[in-house]
């Protein structure tokens, strides 16, 4: 064979490869609104800057006439680019080849990546689209899975690892991406579950779709197994590239600082008067976040889940901070168990990437309620208050608000090493509401008050009494518990300022193999 031959064969051994499983598959794959793996790839990474790494790879399979059915590729894209300059590790399932089901060659591909990226210490991005594990393969389709499940646990805290689901992604598959920091899905065309619908049916009894069992709206909204919810996976495609841009490379980096020309001394004077004056009423946290950040974008994290607490990115004078945020419009900004368990996997992914954590605090309290005690708030409120106090990354807080009982402690407070705690002029720190703390103080002698007018009239002016005395976060601050109060409407500056001042930070934690927090 000549040279020529030899190139030419190269060629279109490569142009066999990048077909997949051939034409009228990728025209299936685009009937049910779905991309190729390679069209993915091509959208998610920087213009010409994809490597792609073992192209020609084929499983060995010979059962079941699978000798007979061999595809380059076999299933799976894997290779490394870049976005916006910056080395990301990248595989995508490709269900236009055997359903994209797992093989051995295929897992040891997506291993081969996940090692590279640990090697480098940069981000590894991957794109689910199975149909699981490739059955003809038996048992070292399992070992494959488990491979891969070692590296995602390796990887965890010291790389960044984003998975995105554009297809079906069940059994024993859910558990890399569940393993992974950030988890997107699509509507209509992505599911996520252990079990079946036909499984469930059998061993239950319960009869339920595909997209009710496992569909991106309950990932998002019920179980919060999913943080992004998307229309399309252009969508998501271009959200990674946007959450990348907040992250560092790995552990031992600090995330991108940008250029920005959003003036660090904006004064917003709405802030002053955000704060109902009626202590009751609500308003939307997301507007005080909107107002403080670089041009008013905030990435905001699981949106649809756990709606009473509100997490997500911004940028401060260029600075990636993590928000962690009480949201009175919902439930009043109470801590319940799901809002506890979101905002701690975040204060920690924070922690981990060396991401500063501003707190806003509007909370009256935990949710009370046999289902919330029966379904564990004591533990799964003491997971956001492990992730605060083990967390060394600057922590900035700004009570806003109610800053009652358990609560106050588990919001970054200045007993869980916050190292700038401010409070605006509305803050009110104290064991509890005025009304409550009244009942309790005052109970004996409100029992032997008859006359309903007479008793409207002194719980009014203890309750006046209490206000006076708490209501505000002056006790807080004679004590150094609060560190200033400040002007609402000056809050952006003194967040820079601040954050500014804590990036030579250095807190450290008792030598130890690891944590045991209470999951």
């Amino acid at each position: 064979m000549s040279k020529q031959d030899k190139i030419k064969q190269l060629i279109d051994l490569r142009a066999e490869a990048k077909l997949g499983g051939g034409e009228k598959k990728i025209e299936s794959q685009h009937k049910k609104g779905k991309m190729t793996a390679r069209e993915r790839i091509e959208i998610l990474l920087d213009e010409g800057s994809f490597e792609e790494f073992d192209m020609f790879v084929t499983h060995r399979c010979t059962n079941f006439g699978m000798d007979k059915k061999k595809v380059l590729g076999d299933g799976v894209v894997t290779g490394a680019g870049t976005i916006d300059g910056r080395v990301v590790y990248v595989y995508a399932q490709d269900f236009t080849v055997f359903g994209g089901s797992l093989s051995e060659p295929f897992a040891n591909k997506i291993c081969k990546v996940m090692d590279m990226a640990m090697k480098v210490g940069a981000p590894i991005i991957g794109i689910n689209d199975s149909g699981g594990a490739r059955i003809q393969e038996g048992v070292t389709s399992l070992a494959g899975y488990a491979e891969i499940f070692q590296r995602n646990i390796m990887a965890s805290g010291v790389i960044p690892q984003i998975s995105a689901i554009f297809g079906p992604c069940a059994g024993g598959a859910v558990y890399s991406p569940a393993l992974t920091d950030f988890i997107m899905m699509t509507e209509d065309t992505s599911y996520m579950f252990v079990t079946g619908p036909k499984v469930v049916k059998t061993v239950t009894g319960e009869d339920i779709t595909t997209e009710d069992l496992g569909g991106a709206n309950i990932h998002a909204s019920k179980s919060g197994v999913s943080h992004f919810l998307l229309e399309d996976e252009e969508e998501g495609l271009l959200l990674i590239r946007k959450l990348i841009s907040y992250l560092p490379q790995n552990n031992l980096e600090e995330p991108p600082v940008l250029e920005c020309n959003d003036p660090i001394d904006r004064l917003d004077d709405a802030l002053n008067e955000i704060i109902p004056e009626n202590p009751n009423q609500p308003y939307d946290i997301k507007d005080i976040i909107y107002s403080m950040v670089d041009y008013n974008e905030f990435l905001e994290v699981h949106r649809n889940y756990a709606k009473n607490i509100v997490v997500g990115f911004a940028k401060f004078d260029g600075m990636s901070v993590g928000i962690v945020a009480n949201q009175p419009n919902f439930l009043a900004g109470v801590l319940d168990i799901d809002a506890s368990r979101k905002a701690a996997r975040f204060v920690r992914f924070c922690d981990a990437f060396n991401i500063p954590i501003l707190t806003l605090v509007d909370v009256p309290g935990f949710l009370p309620g046999s289902s919330q005690e029966y379904g564990g708030i004591i533990t799964h409120g003491a997971k956001l208050m492990f992730a605060y106090g083990e967390a060394t990354v600057p922590k900035v807080t700004i009570t806003l608000r109610k800053s009652y009982g358990g609560a106050h402690d588990v919001m970054s407070s200045k007993q869980l090493r916050g190292d700038i705690n401010y409070a605006w002029p509305s803050a009110e720190i104290a064991v509890m509401g005025a009304q409550g703390a009244v009942e309790v103080l005052y109970g004996r002698e409100l029992a032997k008050i008859e006359d309903p007018e007479e008793r409207a009239k002194f719980v009014a002016e203890k309750e006046a009494e209490y206000k006076e005395k708490f209501a505000n976060p002056y006790q807080a601050a004679s004590m150094g518990y609060i560190d200033d109060v400040i002007e609402p409407r000056n809050s952006r500056f003194r967040i820079i300022r601040a954050l500014e001042m804590l990036q030579t930070k250095k807190d450290t934690n008792p030598p130890k193999k690891h944590s045991n927090i209470p999951l």
